[in-house]
């Protein structure tokens, strides 16, 4: 008799095993094929969808860091849970672990499938939509590779192999490919959007422009208020004034922000950035530079419809930024 409730009693050891197979299967999948869809834009933007600009916001990168930071987590973490599944598996699952068992193994097929079929649907109406057909296809086949490997390695263990070397096999060859596409898809994506050092590069290039914009917005409240141009950066320091003047993130490498006062109302402002501005196509409303000021206080060209130009535009080391204050716009306060 107490044989008989041992067996038909649940391990909570296999429970938890069980569960967090599938969480971090659903995990993994899920990311896995929502960082393909991120890198894939990079590579082919839709300019249906996309807007052209000259700037290099490290936000527009933030679903690919995301995407690409899960699953790095997550599908070691399956591996692990999945080696510990197996082996509690092959010494035998009875009574409520085996209804364990087969639960997870069909929520698994079955999840797998919806997953197939949810992405697909919404790639079939993109399509239909007018989207580019050699993303569409790298789309249909990542969705399918995915969801395939996942729903054909848990089939494979549902069937009654008569040799069991056929079943390790077929197991190490499904952990093999997912093994590949792991690397494969970490790879492509930091060939993408860089490595962590050029992440940071592009970070700190997005402060300097934007301390920039905070200077030229002083220089000219300076004007307004004074009716005369600064002759040196420090004039704008005001104890007062809730305004701080900014200084360049890496001031401790000798970077400094520059200010030359030019004739008349026009000025200078340099700083020495870390990389070149990034320029092209981003979906979803990606990373710009956008002016504080009307278009005449550069002599760049405002793009129409986003208010996006490339006043800021740099490359690598130092760069200046000539603007000029137009006193008609800009009228001292006294007028």
């Amino acid at each position: 008799m107490t044989e008989q409730v041992k067996k038909q009693s649940l391990s909570p050891k296999f429970f938890f095993l069980s569960l967090g197979v599938l969480v971090s299967l659903i995990v993994s999948v899920v990311s896995a094929i929502s960082l393909f869809f991120e890198t894939l834009k990079k590579v082919m933007p839709d300019v249906l969808n996309a807007n052209y600009y000259y700037g290099y916001d490290s936000y527009s990168y933030e679903s690919m860091r995301t995407m690409l930071a899960t699953l790095i987590i997550a599908f070691p973490l399956y591996l692990i849970l999945s080696y510990f599944w197996n082996k509690t598996v092959k010494k035998g699952v009875e009574g409520w672990n085996s209804v364990i068992f087969k639960w997870l193994i069909y929520l698994i097929l079955f999840l797998a499938i919806v997953v197939f079929a949810v992405d697909l649907i919404i790639l079939v109406n993109n399509f239909v939509s007018g989207e580019l057909t050699m993303r569409f296809v790298w789309q249909v086949l990542a969705t399918a590779v995915i969801a395939g490997l996942a729903w054909g390695h848990y089939f494979s263990i549902l069937k009654d192999f008569k040799k069991e070397i056929n079943k390790k096999l077929l197991s190490k060859f499904f952990l093999g490919i997912a093994m590949l596409l792991f690397l494969a898809s970490v790879l492509f994506s930091f060939k993408v959007m860089g490595s962590p050092a050029t992440q940071r590069a592009f970070r700190l290039d997005s402060r300097r422009v934007n301390d920039l914009q905070s200077i030229q917005w002083q220089v000219i409240n300076y004007y307004q208020q004074k009716e005369l141009m600064p002759e040196k950066l420090e004039d704008l320091r005001d104890p007062l004034s809730y305004s701080t003047l900014p200084v360049d993130p890496e001031f401790e490498k000798g970077k400094v922000y520059e200010y030359n006062l030019k004739e008349g109302l026009t000025f200078e402002l340099c700083a020495d950035f870390s990389a070149n501005m990034p320029k092209g196509w981003v979906e979803d409303g990606g990373g710009r530079v956008i002016p504080m000021f009307a278009d005449k206080m550069t002599t760049s060209v405002a793009y129409s419809g986003g208010g996006v130009n490339d006043s800021w535009n740099h490359e690598t080391g130092r760069t200046c930024f000539e603007r000029t204050i137009d006193p008609e716009i800009y009228k001292p306060y006294s007028k």
